[in-house]
This record gives structure tokens, C-alpha cells and sequence, in this order.
């Protein structure tokens, strides 16, 4: 799976746990080195990264005998390097959603057309609900391929009487994730010959898939194991919440508008729903970043109705210098070009606040935001410098990096982050925003959102133990 939050090692596992420090450097080296050794010397370069890592774990699993290899691709599907498994038992796409436009088209149905090719002949695929064209799309793509294509009931019609089921992750769209997971985990359980995997029920298919081009799988009775599994679920960085004192973290990965729209119903159902704290103000907070050829200003407008106080922009990147964490180093972004994009970022959100009430009496006018990036020679790295004078109680703010805006954040009272140092630890005046609120306020809800990676760091710092 792709891509990993904290360590490289996440994302080739055996058994659900990340593959052993040993095991990966045994492995990594075996496959470098044999690639080395028979590379065509006119194209003497080695695979990409994705790449090189897709056929290491092909690897792994080979050498280690695993019984079953479940495989997310990477980018689309059709041009994926995962896509060279000529039988695989069953495929599955999930809810289809605008991502990668650059590379995958910028349509949901040239997006579904790259989908649709991990089809493959007499191989039975599932995918959920979707908007009318996609699907026919996909439809398109499995006849073109002689691939037996269904749709997965939802999750409810698998219940037994009055017992719902219950998942392990919040979110209408998860349920969606557990209907499609059940019907892969079945065929597979199916292929081995398993007994007692449950009789399929005729259940009349719900209203959103009446009248679909793609016939509707029959739900069936699900084992003890399979109730289990969808309840225990969990998964690092989705719909995550870490409870540090007073201060609680809302963590999700997303970063589509789909995905930010589910986030959004989350984070108001987990934070905005609760009682306001009896013995104080409370602060809400968003940490936010985006990377590639998204569309930031689309996704900010999203997280506007969650009113928050103030909202944090910065790189994925865990400190200015990530010269000793190589698992999360892009070394396709630059800090400059990473910090460009936050204060671009800074400026579309005071535009859109602007936008929703008015002149902020906080904001002088005409608002000045945005900072020029200079070198401090003394630190060597790329501090953050106001062009003018900005209002002590800022709502949104730019940091190099996500220690210093996570240490802002917590102002000392998460006790697995450092407090914030007096002097010199923040580069610009803005720093001092909010401080004194967010020491005194009896709740501060945090939710960090808008890109895997920045999810990734956040929980580095955050939950330290994931490191190890």
C-alpha cells in the first residue's frame, strides 16, 4: 500500500505488521544489487521509487510465501506498475474520486477508464456505488475485457435482524470501503474451498443501485470472524483521534473534495457535536497542507463551516532540517517551493473568511499576508519574515515546519510534544498569535488534514513509538 506515514517499512507488510528493519534491508539490498547487475547499460537508470518498491514487495511476498498478497495500486491502474499480476483471484475499485488529474485526465470518466484496467479476463471485479457515467465507463472497460463486473450491496444488507454492524472506522464512505472488502475477502475464501463462509441472501439492492448497468451481488451471512474484523478495524491516519490532555488531535489523510467532505462530517460529528467544555473557552484549530496539482482553494472552502479559530499552514516536512529522516523526505519539493504554496494557502483562507463575514475586526485593511523567504545565516535554513506589521491575533498562520507548528499548536500542554522555546524557536512575530488563548482554553481540538504526508509527520511527532 502506498503511501506510508511514518516509516517506508509500512507500506510492504506481512500479517498486518510492517516488515521487520532486518527484512527490509536484506531485501532492499538483494533486489538493488540484481538489478544493478543486469540493467541494460544503453538505459542504465535504475526503477523510481514507486517502482523499485512495488517489485521489492513482489519480492517479499515470493520469498517469504505469503498465502495471499493483497495489492493497492498506486496511480490509476491501467499504466500502474502494479498491474502486471496476470490472474489475480478478484479486483475491486472503490468510490472514484478527482485525484491525480495531471496524470489520470481531469474527468471522473477518464479517471474511471485508467481504473477499470486491472480488469482482467474471467477474473470476477467489484466496485460500489457510483455516479451514473463512471460507472458505465467501467462497465465498458470490464466487457472490453471480458471481466464479470458487480456491484457491492451496501454494508446494511449484510445485517442480521435488528444487529447493525459495526465498523472500526467513522464514515458513510468506509462502510462502502467494509461492503467491497467483504465481497473480495469472500471470492478469496471461496477460491481456498472454505466452508461455512455464510448462504447468500437475496436482498432487494437499495434505491442507489436500482437500475445500474452492473448486476448487483448477492449479500450473504457473514462469519464470526468477518463481524469481528469490520468492528476491530482501525487504521493509522483515517478518522484518527489522539486525546493528549487538553489538547485532542483529529487526524485524516484526506485530500480529494470528496474525501475532505467526508472529513468534514467526521470531525463535526467527533469534535463540534461535544458539549463546550463547562470551565472554559474551547479553540478549535486546522492544520492544513496539500501537495501536487490539487486544488487548494476548492478544499479550504470545504473546511470553512467548521469556524475555526485559527488555521495553520505548513510543509510536511517534520523539521526545517530533515537531513536524519530520510522515510519522509521529498526529494522532489523544495522547502522554498513547499512554503511558497503555504502562503499561498495563508492568503486563499483570509480570503475566504473575508469572504464569509466580512472585515475580520482582527485584520487590518487592505489585509496584509504572505512573508518573503530569506536565509538566516546563523541557522541555515529558510525562515518566514513578515513584509509588515501583522495584527497580534492572526487567524492564520505560516510555519517551516510541522514541529514548530505543532509545538505552536500545543503551547506545552501535550506532554509528548516540548513546549515551544522562549526565544529563537519561532522565526516571525505571528508566532505569538493566540498563544495566551490556546494556554488557557479547557479544550483545544486540533484537526490536521489535507494530505497523507502531513498526517504522516504529525503522528511521528505525536505518537513517537510509531518510529520504532
Amino acid at each position: 500500500s502506498s503511501p506510508h506515514l511514518v516509516q517506508v517499512r509500512e507500506r510492504i507488510r506481512i500479517n498486518g505488521q510492517p516488515i521487520s528493519k532486518d527484512l527490509f534491508n536484506k531485501y532492499f539490498w538483494l533486489v538493488y544489487n540484481r538489478l544493478e547487475e543486469t540493467k541494460d547499460p544503453a538505459h542504465a537508470s535504475m526503477p523510481a521509487y514507486f517502482r523499485f518498491l512495488t517489485i521489492m514487495a513482489f519480492h517479499v511476498f515470493l520469498q517469504e510465501k505469503v498465502d495471499l498478497a493483497v495489492v493497492e495500486v498506486g496511480i490509476g491502474g491501467t499504466y500502474d506498475c502494479t498491474n502486471i499480476i496476470r490472474a489475480p483471484v478478484v479486483c475491486g475499485v472503490s468510490s472514484l474520486g478527482i485525484d491525480h488529474t495531471s496524470i489520470l485526465g481531469d474527468t471522473m470518466e477518464k479517471i474511471a477508464w485508467q481504473k477499470g484496467g486491472i480488469f482482467k479476463p474471467g477474473v470476477p471485479a467489484f466496485t460500489v456505488a457510483q455516479p451514473e457515467r463512471p460507472l458505465e465507463v467501467l462497465r465498458e472497460r470490464a466487457q472490453e475485457l471480458k471481466c464479470p463486473l458487480y456491484l457491492c450491496p451496501e454494508l446494511d444488507d449484510f445485517e442480521e435482524g435488528c444487529r447493525a454492524l459495526e465498523l472500526g472506522l467513522a464514515g458513510a464512505h468506509q462502510r462502502s470501503n467494509a461492503a467491497l472488502a467483504l465481497q473480495l475477502a469472500r471470492t478469496w475464501l471461496q477460491r481456498r474451498g472454505c466452508q461455512g463462509l455464510g448462504e447468500l441472501k437475496e436482498v432487494p439492492p437499495s434505491t442507489e443501485l436500482l437500475g445500474r448497468p452492473v448486476p448487483v451481488a448477492p449479500a450473504f451471512r457473514l462469519t464470526d470472524a468477518m463481524i469481528q474484523g469490520l468492528r476491530n478495524t482501525e487504521w493509522l491516519g483515517r478518522t484518527q483521534v489522539l486525546s493528549h490532555g487538553p489538547v485532542t488531535w483529529y487526524l485524516d489523510g484526506a485530500h480529494t473534495t470528496s474525501s475532505i467532505q467526508a472529513c468534514v462530517r467526521w470531525f463535526r460529528q467527533a469534535a463540534l457535536n461535544q458539549d463546550k467544555p463547562h470551565d472554559g473557552s474551547e479553540v478549535r484549530v486546522l492544520l492544513f497542507n496539500a501537495t501536487g496539482d490539487r486544488d487548494t482553494a476548492a478544499l479550504l472552502k470545504l473546511l470553512v463551516p467548521c469556524h475555526f479559530d485559527y488555521a495553520v499552514f505548513c510543509p510536511n516536512f517534520t523539521e526545517v532540517s530533515v537531513a536524519n529522516n530520510a522515510d519522509q523526505q521529498n526529494f522532489n519539493v523544495t522547502l522554498e517551493n513547499a512554503l511558497t504554496r503555504c502562503l499561498e494557502n495563508q492568503r486563499t483562507w483570509t480570503r475566504l473568511l473575508e469572504e464569509k463575514v466580512g472585515q475580520d475586526p482582527w485584520l487590518p485593511s487592505p489585509l496584509r499576508v504572505g512573508g518573503l523567504l530569506q536565509p538566516a545565516p546563523a541557522r541555515g535554513s529558510l525562515l518566514l519574515v513578515p513584509p509588515a506589521p501583522r495584527p497580534l491575533n492572526s487567524p492564520a498562520l505560516v510555519f517551516p515546519c510541522l514541529a514548530q507548528a505543532l509545538r505552536w499548536v500545543a503551547q506545552g500542554r501535550d506532554p509528548h510534544l516540548a513546549a515551544p522555546a522562549a526565544s529563537g524557536a519561532h522565526p516571525h512575530p505571528a508566532a505569538s498569535s493566540g498563544a495566551v488563548l490556546l494556554r488557557e482554553a479547557a479544550a483545544v481540538r486540533v484537526l490536521v488534514t489535507g494530505s497523507l504526508h502531513l498526517v504522516g509527520g504529525a503522528l511521528r511527532l505525536l505518537d513517537p513509538a510509531l518510529s520504532q
